[in-house]
């Protein structure tokens, strides 16, 4: 018989905190269950074991779960967001993970101000520079978290990164701790109304190297829900 949904999360809590304990951060770091592709079912399971925080990579997938499920759930919107969809996230979504331009960054401030609310937020960036992926140059995260700092509907709470596919979990510590000192080196010139507390990165593979390291919110999926089925992707 398969472990359920709720077996398989309090073993990764327990791992969580174990590792949290380990590294002197008890209480410091979340979970998001990552909940893209999933079915309602499987995540109000999760849900009352007590997680609230959930996560989608899919603006469709997020608008319609968060219409249909309980309204104290924190939705947290984690993949790439097209500037076209940006209206119907800001309605639901209390943070967004991977903001990756200037430009995406105005359209959130915008559509925020317009239903009257201040949206959470964090830079994505390219740690490996890799072509495939979203996210600033690490070089420009300092220039471009002073400009969107200033914008009046945005709350920019920390850094988040999605490290390259590796054989070991060892192998993404330098990016992991190359945000942290990112984010230490912002908060380190004190610039009025620019306070980095979060940071968002780790998953089923390499969580416990990333609470290591500084996670704030570590995202998991996999060792949660179980393998995914990309065909229902939308």
């Amino acid at each position: 018989m398969s472990e359920s949904v709720s077996d398989r999360l309090a073993e990764v809590k327990k791992n969580i905190e174990a590792c949290a304990e380990k590294c002197g951060r008890t209480g410091e770091v979340s979970l998001i269950c990552v909940s893209k592709t999933k079915p309602s079912e499987m995540i109000i399971e999760a849900y009352n074991t007590g997680e609230r925080n959930f996560g989608e990579n899919y603006v469709q997938e997020l608008c319609a779960k968060a219409e249909e499920l309980p309204k104290d759930i924190i939705w947290h919107m984690i993949g790439p967001l097209q500037k076209n969809k940006v209206r119907k996230v800001v309605k639901y979504a209390e943070y967004i993970h991977a903001v990756d331009s200037l430009e995406l960054a105005a359209f959130i401030d915008k559509e925020a101000e317009r239903i009257g609310k201040v949206q959470k937020i964090m830079l994505e960036l390219n740690m490996a520079a890799e072509e495939s992926k979203h996210g600033f140059k690490p070089e420009d995260a300092l220039d471009a978290a002073v400009k969107i700092s200033e914008l009046k509907n945005i709350s920019l709470v920390g850094l988040m990164c999605i490290p390259p596919l590796a054989n070991e979990p060892e192998d993404n510590r330098e990016f992991f701790r190359g945000l942290r000192e990112y984010k230490d080196k912002i908060n380190s010139l004190g610039i009025d109304g620019l306070k980095l507390t979060e940071l968002s990165m780790g998953m089923t593979n390499d969580y416990e190297c990333a609470i290591e390291e500084g996670a704030s919110y570590i995202r998991i999926g996999t060792a949660i829900f179980g393998a995914r089925d990309y065909s229902a992707k939308q």
